[in-house]
C-alpha cells in the first residue's frame, strides 16, 4: 500500500522507487501482485504515461487513509499520547512565506514539538498531490480540484510601485497609458504579454506593459523594485513597510479600483486530515489572520 501511494504521488515507478530505496523493477512487480490480489488494474501503463484508473483512484484514498490511521495508532501506543507528530510539508509563495509564515514557525514549533515543519517557498506552480504537500498558502485565483479544499484567510490589494530613485530619473506616469514608455517589471512564469488591471473612466481596462527585467519571485521583484530598476506590480502585504518608510511610493492609485486577491491556506479533501496539519491551520487562523486583516489594509 505504501508503495502504491507513493507511486500514485509521485507519477512513475522510478520516482517511487528513488524515494523508497528500490529499484523501479521492484516496484512494478509489487504492484503488479497487488493488482492480481485485487483482481483489478490500479494503473494503465505506456511508455511514456502512468495514468490512475477509477479503481486505482478509489483504493489510493482507502490507503492514505488506512495508512494515516496506522500511523496515529502506532504513535499513540509507542508515545502514549495523542500529541500531533510527524512530518509537515508546507508550500507557501516566497513574499508571503519570507515576511510572515517563517517569522511565525519557532511559535508553532515550540506549541507542537512533535511536529517536523518541512517548509518551502516558491512562486512556482507546484503539483500539491505529487509533492504531497500537506498545507499550501496560495494567492489570488485557485484552480479546481476535487482532491484539495481551501479557506480563505484574507483579502490583498496589489499596489503599482517603484523607487523614488527610479521616480527621480524618469519621472512618475501620470496616467496607465504612460507604463508604455516606463520600465516594467515582469514574472517569467506568466505568459510574455503582462496585462495590468486599472480603473478609467468606471470600467476596468486590462493594459499590457514591458520592458525592465523578468524574475520568478517576488522577493527578488521587490529587490529590483527597491533598486530603482524599474515598476512592479505586487502584494500591499510584501511592500507595505517598505512603502511606509518611503523606500517605495504607490503609483496610479486613482486607478486602482479592485485589484485584489484572496490568500486562502489549501488542505487535502480526505476525510481523515492529519491531526499535524490540522493544527497548522488552527494555527494559521490563530496567529496569521490578524497579521494579515493589519497590514493587508491600504496605506494612508
Amino acid at each position: 500500500m505504501q508503495v502504491f501511494v507513493r507511486v500514485v504521488e509521485t507519477g512513475s515507478f522510478s520516482a517511487a522507487a528513488l524515494t523508497l530505496d528500490m529499484t523501479p523493477s521492484a516496484v512494478s512487480k509489487l504492484i503488479s501482485r497487488l493488482e492480481a490480489r485485487l483482481k483489478v488494474l490500479l494503473l494503465q501503463r505506456s511508455t511514456r504515461h502512468l495514468a490512475v484508473t477509477s479503481e486505482g483512484k478509489q483504493f489510493y484514498e482507502s490507503c492514505v487513509r488506512i495508512l494515516g490511521d496506522m500511523e496515529e495508532a502506532e504513535f499513540g501506543v509507542s508515545q502514549d499520547t495523542d500529541a500531533p507528530h510527524g512530518v509537515l510539508r508546507v508550500n507557501v509563495s516566497l513574499p508571503l512565506g519570507t515576511h510572515y509564515i517563517v517569522p511565525l514557525i519557532p511559535e508553532f514549533a515550540a506549541r507542537y514539538p512533535g511536529v517536523t515543519v518541512d517548509l518551502s517557498l516558491t512562486d512556482s506552480v507546484v503539483d500539491l498531490q505529487r509533492e504531497r504537500v500537506d498545507v499550501a498558502l496560495r494567492m489570488g485565483q485557485l484552480p479546481t480540484d476535487a482532491n484539495f479544499r481551501a479557506r480563505k484567510l484574507a483579502l490583498s490589494r496589489r499596489a503599482v510601485v517603484a523607487a523614488p530613485g527610479y521616480v527621480e530619473r524618469f519621472g512618475a506616469p501620470e496616467v496607465p497609458g504612460d507604463l508604455a514608455s516606463h520600465r516594467c517589471l515582469r514574472f517569467n512564469f506568466r505568459r510574455m504579454l503582462d496585462e495590468w488591471p486599472f480603473r478609467i473612466d468606471g470600467k476596468t481596462v486590462y493594459l499590457p506593459v514591458r520592458g525592465g527585467m523578468l524574475t520568478n519571485n517576488g522577493e527578488t521583484m521587490r529587490q529590483l523594485t527597491l533598486d530603482g530598476l524599474g515598476i512592479s506590480r505586487l502584494g500591499l502585504f510584501h511592500v507595505i513597510e517598505d512603502l511606509k518608510t518611503g523606500r517605495l511610493v504607490e503609483l496610479l492609485p486613482g486607478f486602482n479600483g479592485g485589484d485584489v486577491e484572496d490568500v486562502h491556506v489549501v488542505f487535502s479533501s480526505q476525510r481523515h486530515m492529519p491531526a499535524r496539519a490540522r493544527v497548522f491551520i488552527d494555527f494559521l487562523v490563530e496567529r496569521l489572520v490578524p497579521l494579515l486583516s493589519r497590514d493587508f489594509q491600504p496605506v494612508g
